[in-house]
């Protein structure tokens, strides 16, 4: 990089995310910017490692045959050889695929089949194996990249090249000639389509959405304005990296701002990465923010009397301040002093609980969270801001102002975003230069969702007076009962998971006398319940089908029940005898159900409920 002055590094033409990359690599070399633990130690590596990282990876892929406008996948779970992949393909003029490592065998084979990849990153033997069972039907591919080769060493698969091994030609190739890796990244162009991200959608097979580094940058842009983002900033980063939230906050925010990423062992373990690294942004599903509730419901409940007695004082307490806040209203030195009281006493244990002390942005997206979690988070002083984008719009779309926030609501559009709601049926449309330029190899799809210049997104909303979002629901998921009734099956869910020992609802009712769920209870808490009420059981399947769970679930759907409306009451439910899993495509990545698979899957549930045979 020394070799480089300003001029000489691009700053003075229009970006592209490789020239930003490069720029934020000159300017701070020496920073740290990724983390990464190896045998519970955290090791730090600086721009400069994850340039030359970078660097070697795209050149000795590029030695290997790969050629401007290629796709190349990545399979995996986060770690810095992903990023490096990533932004390494990009540099070439190439295609980065990320495909969910929890994709099953014929699932990555129509991931690689239908991006015509001509190159595959897996990280481990797990995500090798998956493309070798499948590789016969793949003539286009040409080498199997693997990061980690514990296992394989006995393989004899010409196909298989380790990801050391491509670096070390790159290296070799960088020696040879030094200019090469600046004068690939020179070549890249504002409107060369640099990432696909297939979607995950709760209904038919994945589309590519294809991204241009001007739409991801113009996406930036206007996301930097409202979201302050800053150098010595720490993201933790455990989400899917092929998801474009993850992407986001992963990849593309740190190139912009230079923040350093530390990446979590897995989202199972994502609590305790929490307390270790004190994000000052944390970005996170609503199932987080769940879980996170309800270790702390839990904990209440099983607190002596006085204790419990002293935390729902101070939440509410907490929670009446916050709404002062909120609607600007000025409070006295008492409430001030209370407040301070229910800190020192209450809400900063909470936080440091969490490992949140040090956040300075919270933020929900991906799914509809409940306005009763966000609640309990802004009384203990923890400001969640909910967002909405999608990967058609390169990500961020609306976020609510931090000095403004409006519950229930995803906020105002960002800067450069147009929104409005359609007047036939309600579907939010979004305009942007953020907007995809269309779904690869499927032309019908692209022009069904862009039209005039506008993304349909399928959800259904509606914007208030003073230019905020609220989601009502996905399009297709609207319920209309055999009476004729419109019902919002979000709303009704987001009030169940609510309780802690809920994990998962879906609401049906679609063309039925009535509303009915079907509920997948949360294994820990209510195992922890059953253990405390001397109830034997073994296995999920078990106490799921335990009378005195059902009875516990009843309870929680009649509180529910309180704050519907009639028509939305949920009439009768039954506990699933099995977790919900994105393996077997039952989830998202975001853990939202796919409608379609469980309604097909579950069907004998369902007829159970309505007295169908």
């Amino acid at each position: 990089m020394a070799e480089h002055d300003a001029n000489k590094m691009g700053l003075d033409r229009r970006d592209t995310l490789p020239t930003l990359f490069r720029n934020t690599v000159f300017k701070q070399p020496n920073r740290v910017a990724l983390r990464e633990k190896d045998y519970g130690i955290w090791n730090e590596y600086t721009w400069k490692d994850y340039f030359e990282s970078t660097r070697d990876f795209c050149l000795g892929l590029r030695e290997l045959g790969l050629k401007k406008g290629d796709k190349v996948c990545i399979l995996g779970e986060n770690c810095k050889e992903w990023i490096y992949a990533d932004v390494g393909i990009q540099s070439a003029g190439a295609v980065s695929v990320g495909i969910y490592p929890t994709n099953p065998p014929p699932q990555v084979k129509y991931l690689l089949s239908h991006s015509q990849a001509t190159f595959a990153v897996a990280k481990d033997q797990e995500q090798t194996d998956k493309i070798l069972e499948v590789k016969e039907r793949l003539p286009l591919l040409k080498k199997i990249i693997v990061v980690d080769m514990k296992g394989l060493r006995r393989y004899r698969d010409k196909m298989i090249i380790s990801f050391d091994a491509i670096s070390r030609i790159g290296n070799k190739i960088h020696e040879k000639e030094p200019k090469l890796f600046n004068s690939l990244i020179d070549q890249t162009s504002p409107d060369d389509i640099v990432i696909l991200v297939y979607t995950s959608g709760t209904t038919g097979p994945p589309k590519g959405a294809m991204l241009t580094s001007n739409t991801i940058l113009s996406m930036l842009d206007s996301l930097r304005a409202v979201l302050d983002v800053r150098e010595s900033y720490n993201i933790v980063s455990y989400l899917p990296l092929c998801h474009v939230a993850e992407r986001l906050f992963s990849v593309f925010l740190p190139l912009k701002a230079g923040c350093v990423v530390n990446f979590a062992d897995s989202i199972e373990t994502v609590q305790e990465a929490i307390k270790e690294i004190a994000p000052s942004i944390f970005f996170a599903v609503p199932r987080i923010w769940e879980k996170m509730h309800s270790n702390i419901h839990l904990n209440t409940q099983n607190a002596t009397r006085l204790k419990q007695f002293i935390t729902n004082l101070f939440l509410k307490l907490g929670w009446k301040i916050a709404l002062r806040r909120m609607n600007n209203e000025k409070y006295n030195l008492i409430w001030k002093s209370l407040y301070a009281l229910g800190y020192l006493m209450l809400f900063r244990k909470i936080q440091d609980q969490f490992g949140l002390l040090k956040s300075k942005s919270m933020i929900s997206g991906g799914a509809p969270i409940s306005p009763d979690i966000l609640k309990f988070f802004y009384s203990i002083g923890l400001r969640i801001r909910e967002v909405y984008g999608m990967t058609e719009t390169s990500g961020v779309t609306h976020l609510n102002p931090p000095d403004r926030i409006k519950i229930g609501t995803v906020g105002l559009a960002v800067p450069r975003v147009e929104c409005r709601i359609a007047e036939e049926d309600g579907e939010i449309l979004i305009k942007a230069p953020s907007n995809f330029v269309g779904y690869y190899r499927d032309e019908e799809a692209t022009k069904s969702a862009l039209k005039e210049g506008w993304m349909h997104t399928g959800d259904i909303g509606e914007i208030d007076e003073d230019g905020y979002l609220r989601i009502t629901d996905r399009k297709k998921d609207l319920i209309i009962t055999a009476g004729g009734k419109n019902i919002s099956p979000s709303e009704i869910e987001n009030n169940l998971k609510f309780s802690a020992y809920i994990t998962q609802v879906m609401v049906i009712g679609d063309g039925k006398p009535f509303v009915s769920a079907l509920i997948q209870i949360d294994f820990e808490n209510v195992g922890l319940w059953a253990q405390k009420k001397m109830i034997p059981y073994t296995t999920f399947k078990d106490l799921s089908r335990k009378p005195e769970v059902y009875e516990l679930i009843q309870e929680e759907v009649n509180k529910a029940n309180k704050e519907l409306a009639r028509v939305e009451s949920i009439r009768k439910f039954l506990l699933l005898d099995k977790e919900l899993d994105h393996d077997d495509d039952e989830l998202t990545a975001t853990q939202k159900v796919r409608r379609k698979i469980i309604l097909d899957k579950y069907k004998h549930y369902i007829d159970q409920i309505y007295g169908s045979k």
